[in-house]
């Protein structure tokens, strides 16, 4: 799936939820909002007629005064008004009194007039002097038929010796809360198009600056010569200038020499062993001891053949896809040749060297490269071994991975350097002279193991340091 449909279907999904979640939660509140604005309004119009009523009631004249007439006619009357979109037709209110007992005085309905209220919440509550209100239903099973009441107290010198109560049908207000559901549902859904509409021109234009730097990448990979997109700052601006000085980087002479210090550090482990065998050789010692050295001689002399050959072609191993071959390499074997090449230096600097891997296990990969990978990190270890120290090589198989261990005992590597160690050209002064390396060694040894799918960790263990790597084994 395209990047860019990717983007558009995630930002679609999150400003869809976002506004469904918004549009939900104000719809939610609509209702709650316009019921509480009701009772609002209601609250005023007890407590003014709770005014009103006070002296008729404490003269106990309530009942024999125009109240009643009044009431009737209040709810005979029609507005004819227009709300907004909705006409307002007749009014809706209906209103009741009651005594300091709850026993209704009046009612502008004639209906509850001598009945006992003093057990509904809004009288009840009034009369206790708390705020009165409570909701019913006319009739049970209809929801919509809910009314809300409202009661003042009506007071004489602070005490209270009546309750006026205002109610108000549900149904009366579902109009106005249906004509705000309905304008919020299509502004919330004009601004969700909107911000689907902002999100594809979005993604459509992420998408174009990614294919114009595909392209450009693809033309330089083709050896083409072209100019890097035009793309106005950023990141993919600076993604842009990125990919250029990449391409200058690794054009001419800085590629070239980059694999040159490849080659001479190759060189130096075979011609150091040369060296060594040779100069033990200048000294007194058994015949067979003399024909084992003279053996390494002319085995690194033909491996110094070998990488002259081999080395040219180095320079395409990070360019690699695969492996030349695969074929099972016996690594207890190997690390053996690996130790007898170096056995000069090792029994110069008087370093016990131990392989402990099993004589069963083998690698699986390509042997010159592997062979070079464990040279390199065996001329590492011995580098920084300290005199009389001991380097150990040992492997464990799991799922069809190998892990190989070399430790050695020496001091532990700064912390500043661990995360650099592979680096192209980083290296740490040598112990024994304070000279540095050319620092590709490591760099040499993580490409090879990359290369055959496995992975390369360094770092300090208890005594001295410890070089981890995961490779393929042959089960």
């Amino acid at each position: 799936m395209p990047l860019g449909i990717r983007i558009f279907l995630v930002y679609f999904l999150f400003v869809g939820l976002a506004g469904w979640f918004v549009l939900s939660t104000v719809m939610d509140e609509i209702r709650p909002g316009v019921r509480q604005s009701t009772e609002e309004t209601l609250v005023d119009t007890a407590n003014l007629l709770a005014e009103l009523l006070s002296d008729d009631l404490r003269a106990g004249r309530l009942q024999q005064s125009s109240w009643q007439s009044l009431f009737q006619a209040y709810g005979q009357r029609q507005p004819q008004a227009q709300i907004g979109e909705v006409s307002k037709l007749a009014v809706n209110h209906r209103i009741y009194v009651t005594d300091a007992t709850g026993k209704v005085l009046l009612d502008s309905s004639g209906r509850a007039v001598g009945e006992d209220y003093s057990r509904w919440n809004d009288v009840y509550l009034t009369l206790r002097g708390e705020y009165g209100a409570r909701s019913s239903r006319e009739v049970a099973d209809d929801p919509e038929s809910s009314v809300m009441y409202v009661a003042a107290p009506i007071k004489d010198q602070g005490r209270i010796i009546g309750v006026v109560s205002v109610s108000k049908p549900s149904r009366t207000l579902q109009p106005y809360i249906e004509r705000s559901q309905q304008r919020l549902a299509s502004f919330g859904a004009g601004l969700i198009a909107l911000g689907l509409l902002i999100g594809g021109v979005l993604s459509w234009w992420l998408s174009a600056a990614l294919r114009r730097l595909t392209a450009y990448a693809r033309a330089v990979s083709a050896g083409e010569r072209v100019s890097p997109p035009a793309l106005r700052g950023g990141e993919l601006g600076q993604l842009a200038t990125a990919l250029e000085q990449m391409r200058r980087e690794l054009e001419g002479k800085a590629y070239v020499e980059r694999y040159v210090h490849t080659l001479t550090h190759e060189l130096k482990s075979p011609l150091a062993a040369i060296r060594g065998a040779a100069e033990l050789l200048e000294g007194e010692m058994p015949e067979g001891q003399r024909q084992r050295f003279v053996s390494n001689i002319q085995n690194e002399s033909a491996r110094l053949q070998q990488l002259i050959e081999r080395l040219l072609h180095l320079a395409q191993v990070e360019q690699r896809q695969g492996l030349e071959e695969r074929v099972a390499i016996p690594l207890h074997d190997v690390l053996d040749e690996l130790s007898q090449a170096q056995a000069a230096r090792i029994q110069g600097a008087g370093v016990q060297v131990e392989n402990q891997v099993a004589v069963g296990l083998q690698l699986l990969g390509e042997r010159f490269l592997l062979r070079q990978a464990l040279s390199n990190l065996l001329d590492n270890a011995l580098d920084f071994t300290s005199p009389g120290g001991v380097l150990r090589w040992s492997a464990e198989v799991d799922c069809e991975q190998l892990q190989l261990c070399l430790f050695n005992t020496g001091e532990a590597i700064p912390d500043y350097a661990l995360l650099r160690l592979t680096e192209r050209f980083y290296s740490l002064p040598r112990p024994k002279t304070g000279r540095k390396s050319t620092g590709l060694g490591l760099n040499f040894v993580q490409e090879v193991v990359h290369l055959h799918g496995g992975a390369l960790q360094v770092g300090n263990v208890p005594g001295g340091v410890e070089v981890r790597v995961r490779l393929p084994a042959v089960c």
